[in-house]
Parts: structure tokens; sequence; C-alpha cells
């Protein structure tokens, strides 16, 4: 399959920012890695490997962007405000130079967003805050309260990047047309906020499928049967 990496100036971070991209047509997938996880993570994982068919297929089209949860939710060195701000300059990095790049390049008006663990809090926060610019959610074992990481501060920006706060009043229309999978493992440490999330949505009436696997608990080798089976739902 076809992998390429880039590195760019992002105007967003004020900083250079590395992505791989694996496929060179289909559907765009933006594939965080996990808690302050390199781009290359899931392809030294097995992520990508895993969903080689796909790939090879030319079905789908991948994009693992770097993380800068190491400056933003998982900096303890700085205030809470900081790392929900730094946070704020990363989603607007993926909002215009990653999910925008893809889908210009792919033609596709719209991404899916996917990831694990705390990828999986990147994927579902992306998706519910930009619903327009996303067609499907696929998060593995993901953590949807990012309270934890704020030690006791709170204000909007902690508030609107916080799913389970901010979810249950959000009206946009597109959140309703979203395929979303929350796929967890039976001993899970997420198993109960995958179960909280999933009351949320089913409170607001918007479909979604919480998948929970049997015999397995928080890790890679779960999340690597979940990606292709999540990816064989897309509508291709």
């Amino acid at each position: 399959m076809t992998e390429h990496y880039y590195k760019w100036h992002s105007p967003n971070l004020g900083r250079e920012f590395e992505m791989l991209v694996f496929g060179d047509r289909g559907v765009p997938v933006i594939l965080f890695p996990s808690s302050k996880g390199k781009y290359y993570e899931n392809k030294d994982r097995g992520m990508i490997d895993a969903a080689q068919w796909f790939i090879h297929e030319g079905l789908v089209k991948i994009y693992c962007p770097d993380s800068i949860d190491a400056d933003s939710w998982y900096n303890h060195e700085v205030s809470p405000n900081i790392r929900s701000y730094n946070h704020n300059c990363y989603d607007r990095l993926i909002l215009h130079e990653v999910a925008e790049r893809a889908a210009h390049e792919t033609g596709h008006r719209q991404v899916v967003t996917a990831g694990c663990s705390f990828g999986g809090y990147h994927a579902a926060n992306f998706a519910f805050k930009h619903p327009g610019a996303v067609s499907h959610i696929f998060s593995m074992s993901g953590a949807f309260d990012i309270k934890s990481r704020a030690f006791g501060y709170y204000d909007d920006d902690v508030y609107y990047n916080n799913p389970v706060d901010f979810l249950p009043g959000a009206q946009d229309p597109d959140l309703w047309k979203m395929g979303i999978i929350l796929g967890v493992a039976d001993n899970d440490i997420c198993r109960d906020q995958n179960e909280r999330l999933s009351g949320i949505l089913n409170q607001k009436g918007i479909s979604h499928w919480l998948d929970i696997r049997p015999n397995a608990t928080h890790d890679w080798p779960v999340w690597k049967e979940m990606f292709p089976h999540y990816l064989s739902k897309i509508k291709f």
C-alpha cells in the first residue's frame, strides 16, 4: 500500500507537525493515536495492517496525525486553562489542516474519525464538535469525560471539549446523521464511560451501536479486531 510522510509548519500550533497517510483514494479516515502517541503509533501497533484490505481496494485513505497530548491534557507542568487552550489549537489544526485537506484530496465532503483509548476521546470529541465535517465515529475504548485532566478547573473551554457535558444540549441536525460506533471490551477500564455516553445518545434519540466485546480488555488486540469490522460498516 502507498505510504506518505508529511511534515509542515502548522499555523494553528505555531510549530512543525507530522503525519502519515496510507492509501491514495477512498473515504478519508482520521485515525488518532492513543494518549501521548505519535503519528506512527497506529502503524507500529498493527492498526494499519488490520485495515490493509480496505486500503488496497481503494475504499479508504487513512490519515494518522501526531498528537499534542503531552502539551495539552497530559501536561501537568502548565495550568489547566493552558492545557485546554493548547487542545483547542490542536482541534483547529485537525479541522483546517487535516480534515479539510483530506476532504479536498479524496473528494469526500466528510471524514471518518477513529481512535483507540484517548484516541477514542479525540475521535468523538472532534466529531461531536464538528458534526458537519464527520460522517462516522469509530471510538475504541474511548474515555469521554475530560474533567479528570483539568484537576478541578472548569470553564467554557473544558465544557466544550467534554462530550458528556456539551452533547446533551447539542442540537446540530448532522448529529442524527452520523454512523456512531462505541467499541469497548467487557473488562475495559473505560466501559462505564462508553455506557454513559451511549445513555446520552439514547436520550437524544441518536442512533449508534454500543459494541461490548466479550472476554477482552483495554488493549491493542481487541482494537485491531474492531477497526476493520467497523470500516466494513461504511456504505462505500
